[in-house]
């Protein structure tokens, strides 16, 4: 299932780990190969997870077969802290990952020792809720395109902005993300290269540069 495991350490940590449980925090270190599950709908929710390298999928398959993906997660998230006693969706590595695993328990203990520990709970919180209500509105509410424009938008903005927006999931993982189908996908993003929002680099298309941000959030709006 791991390529690796690391020893277990107390070194310190960034991103929203480090916020909740301060600046160190005991944990181990896994690297899943890709399409390996890090976690299974309905198991013990045991561990939390924070991404170092690479990018995580959560998902559930629906009574008819189809996959409907919930969100994705990039280096510096955290994944896995859930209300309940067991997960409600299944969690796979898209590509080759790394990633820190520390207790719940543990975590939680160490959190509430912390003065800004609720309030920093409290934030992660509020973030996976607009999360989910972004999402449902995605689904519920645009067409395909204005769904593959907003996708477009929010990866940049967690990635920073970057030149060349690389994409570490394909477009079927984008179809089941957006509820569409992969051809509605891959005519919309040929939409929006045909009007000059957008165009690719390298054989994949997995690499995108995005030209005119503004006229993709006309989209998004």
């Amino acid at each position: 299932m791991l390529l690796r495991t690391n020893t277990p350490s107390s070194r310190p940590v960034d991103g929203h780990l480090a916020a909740l449980a301060g600046e160190r925090v005991f944990c181990s270190e896994f690297r899943y190969r890709r399409g390996t599950e890090v976690f299974g709908e309905g198991e013990e929710t045991e561990y939390v997870y924070q991404i170092i390298a690479g990018a995580v999928r959560t998902y559930k398959l629906l009574s008819d077969g189809r996959r409907q993906i919930n969100s994705f997660h990039l280096p510096g998230d955290m994944f896995g802290l859930e209300n309940g006693a067991v997960h409600r969706f299944t969690a796979e590595a898209v590509v080759e990952t790394r990633v820190r695993i520390t207790r719940r328990r543990s975590l939680l203990e160490t959190m509430q020792g912390r003065e800004s520990g609720a309030s920093s709970f409290l934030g992660l919180v509020t973030r996976n809720l607009q999360h989910a209500e972004n999402h449902m509105l995605l689904l519920g509410r645009k067409t395909a395109l204005e769904r593959v424009a907003a996708f477009l938008l929010e990866l940049d903005e967690r990635l920073g902005h970057p030149r060349i927006l690389v994409l570490p999931m394909s477009r079927r993982d984008i179809a089941d993300y957006l509820g569409l189908t992969l051809e509605t996908v891959s005519r919309a993003c040929s939409t929006l290269r045909g009007q000059k929002m957008l165009k690719f680099e390298g054989a994949t298309q997995r690499q995108i540069v995005l030209l005119d941000r503004k006229g993709l959030a006309e989209y998004d709006a």
